[in-house]
């Protein structure tokens, strides 16, 4: 079965997509939040990863290299892992680095202490 917004087999799309370069978001996201850099910064990270993906997925998998809907899907996946890193690390990293001043409030967001 090809995923029609990919344009490979959603083997291929879960594979290369998800694990590799998701994984990359994930880790870019992780590392821009751990040196306290601004969130937009991983959009542009995840851009150049969209267009790796794209590459990787035509060069190995005979996919559609310009595939405007393609990239825009395989990015908009990327960056949504890598915000998602970003901002689990960020809420981590500001609980950790002021614990006297926040706390979390939840999964994604924090908030000051009382008192």
């Amino acid at each position: 079965m090809i995923v029609p917004l990919s344009g490979v087999s959603i083997l291929v799309f879960i594979g290369v997509t998800l694990i590799l370069a998701g994984g990359a978001a994930i880790l870019a996201g992780i590392a821009i939040a751990g040196t306290w850099r601004p969130a937009w910064q991983v959009i542009f990270a995840c851009i150049g990863l969209g267009l790796s993906d794209r590459f990787l997925l035509y060069a190995l998998f005979d996919g559609a290299l310009f595939s405007p809907l393609g990239l825009v899907f395989d990015t908009a996946v990327l960056m949504l892992f890598g915000l998602a890193a970003y901002r689990l690390a960020w809420v981590g990293g500001m609980v950790r680095q002021y614990p006297w001043q926040y706390e979390k409030a939840g999964f994604w967001r924090i908030r000051p202490k009382p008192g």
